[in-house]
């Protein structure tokens, strides 16, 4: 089964899209190691974070790495040491792929801050590919049901979108007719949005694009505006999306008292100064999101089971991977993109 070659697009010389970082090339379809399954890509959602990698702002870890951490298809091949999985069942690879499972933080349940964590598409080949490999203890099942498009932005966009509303809502302190804004509205918060109001919250979009307003509204949001307007009510937390430092002052001041903010992005602009008697004061705070571990993956899919999400998709042949980061880059994009090969 991994004989032969395969497409994939790796990442060059990193930098600006319109300097073509990502190079298609062939190569050798991948062995799974013992512990590994392979994985006949399906479909490949594209990431924020896939553009950080190709433009350099998240500095790939080895040279030439396939991009590419939402990925649904099929097994076609596993290692010796694999049980509980089968030749021909669909299954899901997302972000995180490794961790030590000793740490600190393992052993106190945060594998998601684990200092030896490892992660699809950037330590690893991902899914701007025909095939890849996935350890088989990260990999999730996926519901055959559905067509593989509509679940691959489920796999980072939801999951990670899915842990920055944990984080924004202090489990068990805000429920529902809290009020929450949400800045920036592409592939994870258009998911993100539709878990919250299922939760019973109210939601106010705030971002610049007239379509993803649109959207917002489509979905069941209260309000859609301009990333810097006011939202029309003060917020109980908001997450920030967007990659825009400038915008942290900006949703701090939206927020009531004791508000919080999360931030959900793996890269951020720089912030400008803080003023404390205006954006911290009565006991705002602020909070990122990193990654996430797999109980929070899988409690999101199983949400999803009961609670389908609308998932707004405009696909892409493999074989223009580029055009699709170009397209995300230059903000031409409302909801996910997804490689189809």
């Amino acid at each position: 089964m991994t004989n032969g070659t395969m497409r994939v697009w790796a990442v060059g010389v990193p930098g600006p899209m319109t300097t073509r970082p990502l190079v298609s090339e062939r190569r050798p379809v991948p062995e799974p190691a013992p512990d590994e399954l392979l994985v006949k890509v399906a479909a490949c959602g594209v990431c924020r974070t896939d553009l950080h990698l190709a433009e350099g702002d998240l500095p790939p870890r080895r040279p030439g790495v396939v991009p590419g951490h939402e990925v649904v298809g099929e097994v076609v091949a596993m290692g010796h040491e694999v049980t509980g999985w089968r030749l021909g069942e669909r299954a899901g690879i997302a972000w995180l792929r490794h961790t030590d499972g000793t740490c600190t933080y393992c052993r106190r349940g945060s594998e998601n801050l684990c200092p030896n964590s490892r992660y699809t598409g950037w330590d690893a080949d991902g899914g701007y590919a025909e095939y890849a490999t996935v350890p088989a203890a990260f990999a999730y099942r996926m519901p055959e049901a559905l067509p593989p498009a509509d679940l691959a932005p489920l796999l980072c966009a939801g999951i990670i979108g899915a842990r920055a509303l944990n984080r924004a809502l202090e489990p068990g302190r805000l429920g529902a007719g809290g009020r929450l804004g949400i800045y920036g509205f592409g592939a994870s918060a258009h998911l993100t949005a539709q878990v919250a109001i299922a939760k019973g919250l109210v939601v106010h979009v705030l971002t610049r694009s007239k379509a993803a307003q649109q959207l917002a509204l489509d979905l069941g949001a209260a309000s859609a505006a301009g990333a810097y307007d006011r939202p029309p009510e003060p917020l109980d937390a908001a997450i920030l999306f967007a990659p825009v430092g400038d915008l942290v002052p900006v949703a701090l001041s939206a927020l009531d008292r004791g508000g919080t903010l999360a931030i959900a992005g793996i890269h951020l602009s720089d912030i400008p100064p803080l003023v404390y008697e205006d954006h911290l004061f009565y006991e705002r705070e602020v909070r990122s999101v990193t990654s996430n571990t797999r109980r929070d993956g899988q409690e999101f899919l199983d949400f999803v089971a009961t609670h389908p999400l609308r998932v707004s998709v405009t696909p892409y042949p493999l074989d223009q991977a580029d055009r699709a980061l170009l397209d995300l880059a230059s903000d031409r994009l409302t909801g996910a993109a997804v490689l189809v090969p």
